[in-house]
């Protein structure tokens, strides 16, 4: 069913903390309606897992159809967004409206209700990640006054076109298995020194990473970790996609990510970045896998550099919006306006 354009009254609520099993299911199913509509999962990895995460500094918005209007039993979830909390500058979230209620103002109330939520902190601003930069989130973001102000690439290679180079250690390196329940605290020490200046990687917490090993798809195998003398130095991640499960790759075939590498900082300039990625790349050929992908900032050059050397070309693009740093958002009375409406409780039909 499509929509068709007529604006719905919605009341937008704010849950802090993790949801109950009945909404956080509604969540996820309503990602799934998302997906299989526009082609590309509308939530991260690190929403989902977020939805009943008792550690995590989010505030999730559920919209529905405001009581009153004819029902005024809790409706269907019409749209949902996650905004994590978790600095004091920036509320980072991401956003998805069910596909039969677009171009009926979920959107727009989320948005409001988001941007009240990161005005509750002095200058701090609202960010929104929108996947696969489809044509109608860049229409949602320019009447809200946002502007594209990061881009995060999806990379692919094919392994048959591309096969793993020989990995090249420096002298003394020595790689082996990370250990579940041994290697958490080194790793995630090693993580946050090596994207230190990242967002959302660097600030990986040990609930983050149990989280990870707690999911079907983990495989200590394909988790490498590079020491000298004790000293762990980097690691390379993978993961590997079930079939019809992830992207770039045939319906009926797997897919492996390097899903982290992370190199020490007092390790870099020893391509450490290069020689780990070929192990990660030689562990998923090992598997028998033919597609391999990756995220990265396309701010990060260095990288870059490294992935298309191993083969890798730019698949797809995620977009993150913000204030236009040169001038004030445009429409700020309006949405302004609506925010106030939401912290009250009132409906809005815009």
């Amino acid at each position: 069913m499509a929509s068709d354009g007529t604006e719905v009254p919605t009341l937008v609520t704010a849950v802090s903390g993790p949801l109950t099993p009945a909404p956080a299911d509604e969540v996820r199913a309503l990602a799934q309606a998302a997906a299989q509509h526009d082609g590309v999962p509308p939530l991260s990895e690190q929403p989902l897992l977020w939805l009943t995460e008792d550690e995590a500094r989010v505030v999730h918005l559920l919209a529905r159809r405001a009581p009153g209007t004819g029902d005024d039993a809790p409706g269907p979830l019409l749209g949902y967004a996650q905004l994590d909390v978790g600095s004091s500058t920036t509320v980072r979230a991401e956003l998805v409206v069910h596909p039969a209620h677009r171009r009926r103002g979920v959107a727009r109330a989320l948005l409001a209700r988001a941007t009240a939520e990161a005005a509750a902190v002095p200058d701090r601003r609202l960010h929104v990640w929108a996947h696969g930069d489809l044509p109608a989130a860049r229409a949602t973001a320019a009447r809200a006054g946002l502007v594209v102000v990061r881009e995060l690439w999806r990379m692919a290679t094919d392994l048959r076109a591309h096969p793993p180079t020989t990995p090249t250690l420096p002298a003394g390196v020595d790689v082996r298995t990370f250990v579940p329940g041994q290697d958490e605290e080194a790793w995630r020490r090693v993580n946050a020194r090596a994207f230190a200046h990242h967002p959302e990687q660097g600030r990986m917490t040990s609930a983050d990473l149990r989280a990870r090993e707690a999911e079907p798809w983990f495989d200590p195998a394909g988790f490498l970790l590079a020491e000298r003398d004790g000293q762990l130095l980097g690691s390379v991640w993978t993961k590997v996609h079930p079939a019809g499960e992830a992207p770039d790759g045939a319906p009926d075939e797997e897919v492996g990510e390097i899903y982290v590498v992370g190199v020490d900082p007092d390790a870099q300039g020893l391509g450490m970045g290069r020689a780990l990625t070929a192990l990660g790349l030689a562990h998923l050929a090992d598997r028998g896998l033919r597609t391999v992908i990756l995220y990265t900032g396309a701010e990060n050059t260095v990288a870059i550099h490294t992935y298309r050397r191993a083969g890798f070309e730019r698949t797809a693009v995620d977009v993150m919006f913000g204030p236009d740093p040169g001038s004030p958002p445009r429409g700020v009375p309006a949405v302004a306006e609506e925010a106030a409406a939401q912290r009250d409780g009132r409906a809005t039909t815009r």
